[in-house]
Order: structure tokens, then C-alpha cells, then sequence
């Protein structure tokens, strides 16, 4: 395993999206965003259901313990440019945050 800073979960589905393909493409492009920069030390790991399907797919930064709704591969991009690679939380997409609840 790589050495990583932050770890990554993403919901593939099966309910969030039909039949979960959107959210698989999403978490591919996810992979990919990730391995365009070498710099960057992210684990991601895909997830099945995380139990918040209408906001799906969903999103998890840790150590942050931050969620995200992640509708579309623009906020995808900037998920994974501001928060992962800044270090600057995307705030109008996060729905959940560890330890404060929904927001």
C-alpha cells in the first residue's frame, strides 16, 4: 500500500445511482484524478451504501471525517483539487461533518 495523508470512501451504490453505474464511473474518474498527480498521497476505497442514497454518490474524506454529495464529475474535480489537494473543504457540497452531524 502507498503512503497516503488522507483516506477516501466513496459509495458505488447500487441505490444511489441506477444501478450504481454512475457512481462506479464516478469513482473511477475519482482513481484518475487521484493518479494525475503524483503528489498527491490519497487512499480511496470503494464503498457500498453509506445509507444516504437521495444525496448519492457520496464522498468521505478522512481524516477529516468530512462528506460529500458528489452529483457530478465538476464537483468530483473540485473535491479531489480544493480538498484533497489544497486542503480547502468545498463547503457548499458537504452534507455531513464527523462529530457535528448533518449540516
Amino acid at each position: 500500500m502507498r503512503t497516503h495523508h488522507k483516506h477516501v470512501l466513496m459509495c458505488t451504490g447500487p441505490r444511489c445511482t441506477e444501478g450504481g453505474n454512475q457512481a462506479e464511473q464516478m469513482f473511477i474518474k475519482l482513481g484518475q484524478n487521484i493518479d494525475s498527480r503524483p503528489n498527491l498521497k490519497v487512499k480511496r476505497t470503494r464503498s457500498h451504501c453509506v445509507a444516504v442514497c437521495k444525496n448519492g454518490p457520496i464522498l468521505v474524506v478522512y481524516p477529516e471525517g468530512v462528506w460529500y454529495r458528489c452529483a457530478d464529475e465538476a464537483v468530483l474535480e473540485r473535491i479531489v483539487t480544493e480538498h484533497l489537494q489544497d486542503d480547502n473543504e468545498v463547503t457548499e457540497h458537504i452534507i455531513h461533518r464527523l462529530g457535528v452531524g448533518d449540516v
